[in-house]
């Protein structure tokens, strides 16, 4: 039998999840000024305080009515996967006793030996995933509920608490399909992008999703330059049906149809996911129409052989099939990446911590073993 979780909200609001204009607002309907929303946003995301106590400038009183409604971050940290100078998978506990994992990727060493400046934080965006892509264990226990842009927000956060690092570049490629939350992610990416708020760069921040056509539209008219990258996985429709759920509703034509429409309204280079599944989508044929679809849109091509998830049958394939699948790519003059990728030996495919976790309090219940 499962254990019961709280499913009630918390008394109070986290703070992370308002706009400057949401606190100017808050602050006139409250009998303040409005210009006590700057300072209380420098009080979040420049001095990265813990509570509203520490808001000094704030009035006693304002400070006081502010603690009865709101608190700043809703995650609490439970555990880390990986040592300090590799990728580590932080595991965060919600208010309502769910989960959810943020990986953290340090900077490293580029092709001229030099170290990167890039410090990478891959963010989820739901409590499990309804969209079933058959590699990855964030859907194995099936969808909870969406964050809140709070949540998503408070993950940087949390994360640079616990490394002591200063986060400058952000992907949606964790747990759940941010297009399927399209409301609390862009939310979160005004309050990400916002010179008052995290003031990250827009093209240091990648949204990826497996395919939503409709929802990669409503994407692009987003005033601000986010990059897009496509979980594909799949050169054709035959294939990426396999693999893939999502491609029944919006096939390869439809979502590439949208693409398009992206190019449009966006400067940036689209990239397209590959992960490599042995003996499913690793045949050179697939890498010839990769390349083809990949020129049509000028994307760029990012391959990763497959990490293995408990519970499914999928294999990795070897380093020869890996490199061969990438050289008929880079040989049809695409921008391509192969990567063998840090965080194989931390669970670090998506959903597996969370899944571990509930699992084992009786949260959810043991997944069936599932193969192709």
């Amino acid at each position: 039998m499962s254990a019961t979780v709280n499913t009630q909200p918390p008394v109070t609001r986290s703070l992370l999840g308002l706009s400057k204009e949401d606190l100017e607002q808050y602050c006139v309907a409250s009998g303040g000024k409005p210009y006590r929303a700057k300072q209380m946003l420098e009080w979040l995301y420049q001095h990265r305080v813990g509570s509203i106590a520490e808001m000094t400038n704030l009035p006693a009183p304002v400070r006081e009515q502010l603690a009865k409604e709101f608190h700043i971050n809703d995650l609490h940290h439970v555990e880390t996967k990986g040592a300090d100078d590799t990728t580590r998978k932080f595991l965060f506990r919600l208010h309502d006793g769910r989960y959810v994992e943020t990986v953290f990727i340090p900077a490293s060493k580029g092709l001229n030996g030099r170290q990167s400046s890039r410090k990478t934080i891959c963010v989820s965006s739901q409590v499990g995933c309804a969209y079933g892509c058959k590699f990855c264990a964030s859907g194995l226990a099936g969808f909870t509920r969406n964050l809140s842009a709070a949540e998503i927000v408070g993950q940087m956060l949390a994360v640079e608490k616990e490394t002591g690092e200063s986060i400058n570049n952000i992907v949606f490629m964790g747990m759940g399909e941010p297009l399927a939350n399209l409301k609390n992610l862009i939310k979160a990416l005004e309050i990400i992008t916002s010179h008052w708020g995290l003031n990250i760069g827009a093209r240091s921040v990648t949204v990826s999703t497996s395919g939503l056509a409709p929802q990669i539209k409503e994407l692009a008219e987003f005033p601000v330059p986010i990059r897009l990258a496509i979980s594909l996985h799949g050169a054709t429709d035959e294939v990426r049906d396999l693999i893939m759920p999502v491609n029944t509703k919006w096939p390869i034509k439809d979502l590439f149809n949208s693409l398009h429409h992206w190019r449009l309204r966006k400067k940036q280079k689209i990239s397209l996911e590959y992960i490599l599944i042995q003996g499913v989508n690793d045949d050179l044929d697939q890498a010839s129409i990769l390349a083809k679809r990949a020129k049509g849109i000028n994307a760029k091509v990012n391959l990763i052989p497959y990490n293995t998830v408990d519970g499914l049958d999928w294999k990795r394939p070897t380093e020869e099939v890996c490199y061969a699948f990438r050289d008929v790519i880079a040989d049809a003059g695409i921008n391509t990446t192969l990567r063998l990728e840090k965080g194989h030996d931390i669970n670090a495919a998506c959903g597996q911590l969370r899944l571990k976790k509930e699992t084992a309090e009786g949260i959810i219940e043991a997944p069936i073993k599932a193969g192709r």
